[in-house]
């Protein structure tokens, strides 16, 4: 679905931005992957198989550092997509909503939601630039559409940090802003909000989170891949500013 599209792939290192490069390399993409952590993402592609992939090019970018971002979008040509998959946070993310720091909250929305409006900034003006149809993927969260169901943590040491609904929610809201900014459909914005994906969770939060569900409870990253795809593709040359829910059912 991608030949010859040039797509760039951020948090690229991560569980889901591993999985997605290898994905469009599949489907015939070049990819572009960037991580702040190259030795990492070189080290995941290494074990898929897919380092030495002619299609692939991997540099090391800081999504929270403005000038790296800028100079990375000034110095690349040919793009027609990009996803971003990354997800800084500081050490203090996760504690409970009564635990959390004021200080902490807003250091984690800045880099979180802060790079992501850098990043979407950036995309916007590199289409400005070149004049070329480029189809944007924000990566957001069914806790961006719902209220966290906390019954599901119950006798898990896990939770929903409030920091990470925050950020979610305003997630989707600035991807419909900058469609209606730009006003052209050769620029495309939208969010993919996966449900919860398995990665060595509790059996007990496991359990109690298919319950919510309609058959398969958590996601595998294989699940979601389809969807970015889809919206990198000209399949979905016409569908912008949206946010499509890959949950199996756990929103409704």
């Amino acid at each position: 679905m991608l030949n010859n599209k040039k797509i760039l792939v951020a948090g690229a290192a991560g569980l889901l931005g591993s999985s997605l490069v290898c994905r469009l390399l599949d489907e015939g993409a070049q990819v572009v992957a960037v991580d702040l952590e190259e030795a990492r993402l070189l080290d995941r592609l290494s074990a898929s198989g897919y380092s030495t992939n002619p299609g692939l090019t991997v540099c090391a970018m800081d999504i929270g550092r403005k000038a790296d971002v800028v100079d990375f979008f000034s110095n690349t040509h040919g793009l027609d997509g990009a996803v971003n998959c990354a997800y800084p946070r500081n050490k203090q993310y996760g504690r409970g909503f009564f635990e959390v720091e004021l200080e902490d909250f807003n250091d984690n929305v800045s880099m979180h939601l802060g790079s992501s409006f850098l990043f979407i900034q950036e995309c916007a003006r590199y289409f400005k630039r070149s004049q070329r149809e480029f189809s944007l993927v924000n990566i957001s969260s069914v806790y961006g559409v719902i209220p966290p169901k906390f019954e599901v943590y119950e006798g898990t040491p896990m939770t929903m940090p409030v920091e990470y609904a925050a950020i979610k929610s305003a997630l989707i809201h600035l991807s419909k802003y900058v469609t209606t900014f730009v006003a052209d459909s050769r620029f495309r914005s939208n969010c993919v909000s996966p449900g919860g994906i398995r990665d060595k969770q509790p059996e007990a939060f496991l359990s109690r989170y298919k319950s919510s569900c309609l058959g398969k409870g958590m996601l595998d990253i294989e699940d979601v891949l389809g969807t970015i795809v889809f919206l990198l593709s000209d399949q979905s040359r016409y569908v912008n500013g949206q946010n499509i829910v890959v949950d199996d059912g756990f929103t409704l």
